[in-house]
């Protein structure tokens, strides 16, 4: 089984019933098992601003799957989410970024692992910081890069849908 962390955030529609769908279509997965969430995190909207603020989350998975075929179902949840591409960084009912497949490293024209630009966002790496603050990406650890970035416009969300889903 292979550590994987993923990454999601909505900020179109009903945010905490997105989150809560996605990370139930996440955890029946064939051959892989939801093993942590992390806390929900409201956040400023990132690269594109002139939108409503995000809900922000990772999960821990393990799985047996290889990185492409977790894509592709990480890219079901989306277009079962209803999912539209419209604008680079625009509003979306949820996104499903695959962060951290274990320790692979892979540039391909469908897949980046880790994820190109996470240790540059505080909305991936505080959720991510949850789950594994030793965690390395790109030769420092999560904790490390939390030092080096500006954490602003980020909040913790109490949210009692997700606390819903950890209790299960």
């Amino acid at each position: 089984m292979k550590d994987v962390y993923l990454g999601l955030g909505t900020n179109k529609g009903d945010r905490e019933a997105n989150l809560k769908q996605a990370i139930e279509l996440i955890n029946n997965f064939n051959n892989s098992e939801l093993k942590e969430i992390s806390a929900v995190y409201e956040t400023e909207p990132w690269g594109y601003t002139q939108q409503d603020d995000f809900l922000n989350l990772c999960v821990r998975v393990q799985t047996k799957l290889g990185p492409h075929e977790l894509l592709t179902k990480c890219q079901q949840v989306e277009k079962e989410l209803k999912r539209e591409r419209k604008i680079k960084w625009g509003p979306r009912t949820i996104d499903v970024d695959i962060l951290v497949y274990d320790d692979l490293k892979l540039n391909d024209e469908e897949l980046i692992l880790p994820h190109p630009r996470m240790q540059e966002r505080a909305f991936v790496l505080v959720p991510l910081s949850d789950l594994n603050n030793n965690l390395i990406i790109k030769g420092k650890s999560i904790k490390e890069w939390l030092s080096i970035i500006k954490v602003v416009g980020l909040k913790e969300y109490n949210s009692k849908i997700i606390e819903s889903i950890k209790d299960k």
